[in-house]
């Protein structure tokens, strides 16, 4: 007897106000809201800010939860990771979601009634080889087996590129319910507008492994005005960060990022980590040309479509500026090409490959309850 297909009408959503995922959460619940899906967001971390809270407000069938449960790869965050279980089930008691979509590992594991999705966004274990070039300590082994367990636990996990897939198998494999949807953004966002000879970069500049210092050791030999916007401002240390050489712009709303990026002919992204970089995207959107660290996401997603050079070597990056002044041709062609390539990085085609594995889980679920 045929069943039936059950419509997605609610998803639970986790996610943290703190850099990216933020953004990705955001642009999914708007193209979900689009298909007639309710989200509810649950916020973990920190309280969104009043501009972020404003921006989800445009989004008619979004509803947020916050609250200030430690994430997991915070310091000793093991016993708000146990309360916050406590309150994302009661969440799914009162919301009754049709799938749960989790932005982070560990809450994976937990008693769900619905079907679960983890997206794999980072984590420290890979972030840590990357950066310090050494695997992560032993006081990193309760994370790495918590990690483990929700990834396992997971009905699909979604990583955001190959070769951040790679990476996971790596450390936490194997595991049979991997695959990869690439982040997508809405190009409407960005406008276009009369290029500058200027480079910009973001991120989290107190991040090692966004490695914007880097930027102060440039010789930058035609003076290129170079504007960096993040915060400076280390969360643990409370730290200030300066870059001398360089224009601080502070922490910029999309708004204000769609008024940088469009008349700023380099962006500059110097990470020895990125298992994505959504603000290449953001940049490839708004035709600028791409000078990137060689990592191998940025190689996967971008290939001929950009410029690369070693993070650890400003010498690199130098030779780089000097090449975008000797040869606008060849550089006017690249941003072509990045352009285009960026295109097929849509937020429509990530919010489809989305509901389509939504899809998926519930016809799982519901022949594994008629059989």
């Amino acid at each position: 007897m045929l069943t039936q297909e059950k419509p997605i009408r609610r998803v639970l959503m986790t996610a943290d106000a703190v850099g990216g995922v933020w953004t990705y959460a955001l642009d999914l619940c708007s193209a979900l809201d689009k298909s007639g899906i309710t989200v509810c967001l649950a916020l973990m971390g920190a309280h969104a800010s009043k501009k972020q809270l404003e921006e989800a407000a445009k989004i008619p069938n979004l509803v947020i939860h916050q609250s200030d449960y430690k994430l997991e790869w915070m310091h000793e965050p093991w016993a708000d990771v146990e309360l916050a279980a406590g309150w994302l089930l009661k969440l799914e008691s009162t919301f009754k979601p049709d799938i749960i979509h989790l932005n982070g590992y560990v809450h994976a594991s937990i008693a769900w009634s619905a079907p679960v999705v983890v997206v794999a966004h980072s984590c420290v274990l890979s972030w840590w080889q990357a950066v310090k070039h050494e695997p992560a300590p032993n006081e990193w082994t309760a994370y790495k087996n918590a990690v483990q367990r929700g990834l396992r636990a997971a009905n699909a996990v979604v990583s955001i590129s190959q070769s951040y897939s790679n990476e996971i198998q790596r450390i936490y494999g194997p595991l049979n319910n991997l695959r990869v949807i690439y982040n997508g953004r809405d190009s409407h966002l960005l406008r276009s507008a009369e290029k500058k000879m200027k480079a910009f970069a973001m991120g989290r500049i107190w991040d090692e492994a966004k490695n914007l210092p880097m930027l102060a050791e440039l010789t930058n030999r035609h003076n290129i005005p170079i504007v960096i916007a993040g915060n400076n401002n280390h969360p643990d240390t409370g730290t200030s960060i300066s870059i001398p050489n360089v224009t601080l712009a502070g922490i910029l709303s999309p708004a204000e990022v769609s008024e940088h990026l469009p008349e700023s002919y380099i962006y500059i992204m110097p990470a020895k980590y990125e298992p994505f970089g959504l603000s290449v995207l953001e940049a490839a959107l708004s035709g600028c040309l791409l000078l990137l660290a060689d990592i191998p996401t940025f190689r996967e997603l971008w290939s001929d479509a950009a410029l690369f050079f070693n993070p650890n070597d400003p010498l690199e990056l130098d030779q780089l500026l000097d090449y975008v002044i000797l040869h606008p041709v060849e550089c006017g062609q690249m941003i072509e090409r990045s352009s285009k390539r960026s295109k097929n990085l849509s937020l429509e085609n990530m919010a489809n490959s989305y509901v389509s594995l939504y899809k998926s889980l519930i016809r799982e679920e519901q022949f594994a309850i008629s059989s």
